[in-house]
């Protein structure tokens, strides 16, 4: 999601500032003191959306012929000005990951057992738990419920890096999850997508083919995955990793923000009929995305406990698990279904909901943190 334009998470050595706990170790965290460590974007990042959305609905609405002039032109089956929007979103987040720590880091032991641990709660516990909450919530909204099954898909690759430095997690581990969560999801996107729609759902009737779905990962995914490594090394190694965090990511970052707002303009504006003629559908789209985040984080953070696994792991760990690539789900809906889709809209739902909820779980783990167990892992 939207990248903050205040942080690069640098690797945490235990010696600079990010080693001192944001939360405190003796005292409970105060809501003020997360929420001034965001950018003015990102800070604030709820009410834009919202903002955005009553506004293109309005604007759909009243406004005749808006499908038309956004649909110029096409790029994969997915209109120009969405297709921008898309690149524009997922471009900054992807030159933040610090790929460079990646080979170091899945050499160690601990990294090799915490990255397992990670794929397991990502690629199998994740997409099992959304797509079964979607079934058991929206048994009479196929369409609603496509759209929340691609955003449980989707692993977090964005907006979990700024919540993992709020919460004082790791910033290493963090790092290389988010570098596998990008590959990964190149490679297995597709083929679970079209699993649990058509087989597990029974979709024998959709038109979605293997490809329609590999096209939208590859233009939406791959390309600014590739874009932000090659901007990352060519940039470091041509002017400094200084220059690269303090003067690119912070020119970059708020591009990310603007991308998500622009594209939720467009598409509401597109789908703002179907919204208003769907309310009661809409607002039910939220109710299994609220479940997932909550099962999620809560069980996958019992279990770090149980195991005695460090505090700044166990929060990456849950973090990581707990997001979902919601841009890359609004990309494979628009490009599979339509822009104009119900699953589109399902998907495009998953920002308004994340944000707020998982702020709220930074707030909530800032109490555990002196009650976390200290033994080494």
């Amino acid at each position: 999601m939207a990248d903050s334009t205040r942080y690069d998470l640098p690797v945490n050595n235990g010696s600079d500032s990010a080693s001192q706990p944001l939360l405190g170790a003796n005292q409970g965290p105060k809501l003020k003191e997360i929420t001034e460590k965001l950018s003015l974007l990102d800070r604030y990042l709820y009410i834009w959306i919202l903002g955005v959305m009553v506004i293109s609905i309005v604007f759909g609405y009243y406004v005749k012929g808006v499908k038309e002039a956004f649909e110029v032109a096409e790029i994969g089956s997915v209109s120009l000005p969405i297709a921008i929007g898309l690149w524009v979103m997922m471009y900054p987040v992807l030159c933040k990951v610090q790929y460079e720590i990646l080979g170091r880091l899945l050499r160690e032991a601990r990294s090799a057992k915490m990255i397992g641990t990670s794929i397991v709660l990502n690629w199998v516990v994740g997409p099992a738990l959304m797509t079964g909450l979607a079934w058991a919530t929206l048994p009479d909204l196929a369409d609603f419920r496509n759209g929340v099954i691609l955003v449980g898909i989707a692993r977090c690759i964005a907006m979990v890096l700024i919540w993992n430095d709020l919460a004082k997690g790791d910033s290493e581990y963090c790092a290389i999850l988010v570098a596998i969560n990008s590959i990964l999801q190149i490679i297995l996107y597709t083929p679970f997508a079209l699993f649990y729609l058509k087989v597990v759902s029974g979709g024998s009737g959709l038109s979605v083919s293997t490809w329609t779905v590999a096209k939208s990962v590859l233009l939406f995914l791959g390309i600014p995955l590739a874009g932000g490594v090659i901007t990352r090394f060519f940039g470091i190694l041509a002017f400094g990793k200084t220059w690269y965090q303090t003067k690119f990511l912070p020119f970059i970052g708020p591009w990310a923000l603007i991308g998500l707002l622009y594209t939720i303009f467009v598409m509401f504006s597109i789908q703002a009929e179907q919204i208003v003629d769907n309310i009661v559908n809409v607002v039910r789209v939220a109710v299994p995305l609220v479940l997932y985040f909550v099962i999620v984080f809560f069980s996958s953070l019992a279990l770090c406990y149980w195991t005695k696994v460090p505090y700044s792991l166990s929060i990456s760990q849950c973090i990581t698990a707990t997001g979902n690539n919601f841009e890359l789900a609004i990309a494979v809906a628009v490009g599979s279904f339509g822009i104009d889709s119900k699953e589109a809209l399902a998907a495009t739902i998953g920002p308004l909901i994340e944000v707020p909820v998982l702020l709220l779980f930074v707030y909530v783990v800032g109490f555990l943190k002196k009650k976390w167990p200290a033994e080494p892992y």
